[in-house]
């Protein structure tokens, strides 16, 4: 997999990130589109919160910082998520 994007200019406590997810998606991948949105695709299935952990570890990896950082605070069945570094 290759290296995301630096999202490292969003890390503040408290910030919110929306973004967009595609489950099997073919491969890992975080993209952000033209509109200024996080479009990210994982190739883990959406059972048991296996996408949503994922997620986690790849825009956590984007932003430079641990995985539990980040807590879901919406979407956590829906394509859209939001989450909020702590």
């Amino acid at each position: 997999m290759s290296r995301p994007p630096d999202l490292s200019t969003l890390v503040q406590p408290g910030a919110r990130i929306a973004v967009r997810v595609t489950p099997r998606g073919g491969r890992d991948a975080l993209v952000l589109d033209e509109g200024g949105g996080i479009h990210v695709r994982v190739t883990a299935p959406p059972e048991d919160g296996r996408a949503n952990s994922a997620v986690r570890k790849l825009l956590a990896r984007a932003l430079g910082i641990a995985p539990l950082r980040l807590t879901l605070v919406g979407g956590a069945t829906s394509r859209n998520k939001l989450f909020r570094i702590d």
